[in-house]
């Protein structure tokens, strides 16, 4: 139990850090895309549909994913709380507020990762029907 307690808070605040990394990579990769990316130059609506969801799986993801890491984090850090009760003998009132304040960050964590991640995923599933649109009705005023 020691090294869970040692390391699992650097395992899940490691994995959402990544996750964050990640989702703002693709986040700003697809916004440049976007800006970019002009529907006149497809010629089949299936390939430009293809350029544009481009990466946005790994946003839906992160995204759905993120709020469960974090979760994991708070419940690993409630249970590290409840050994060292029953290993210390006595119940500090004290030491179970901080332990179990500790163990709620990370589920704070993911939420900081899952939110803007969905936010960007949402964001850009709307350029998408923007960009798609623009290119039926370019190919139906042709």
């Amino acid at each position: 139990m020691e090294y869970i307690k040692n390391y699992m808070d650097f395992a899940i605040f490691g994995i959402l850090g990544l996750m964050s990394i990640l989702s703002l990579a693709y986040a700003i990769e697809r916004f440049i895309f976007y800006t970019r990316c002009k529907p006149d130059d497809y010629k089949d609506v299936n390939e430009l549909e293809n350029d544009l969801t481009k990466n946005l799986t790994v946003l839906s993801i992160i995204g759905s994913n993120a709020p469960y890491v974090g979760l994991l984090g708070t419940v690993v850090g409630v249970m590290v709380t409840f050994y060292d009760m029953g290993i210390g003998g006595g119940i500090d009132t004290n030491t179970i507020l901080v332990g179990l304040s500790l163990a709620l960050k990370a589920t704070a964590a993911g939420l900081l990762v899952a939110i803007p991640t969905l936010m960007v995923y949402t964001a850009c599933l709307r350029k998408v029907d923007v960009g798609i649109a623009k290119f039926k009705a370019n190919k139906n005023a042709s």
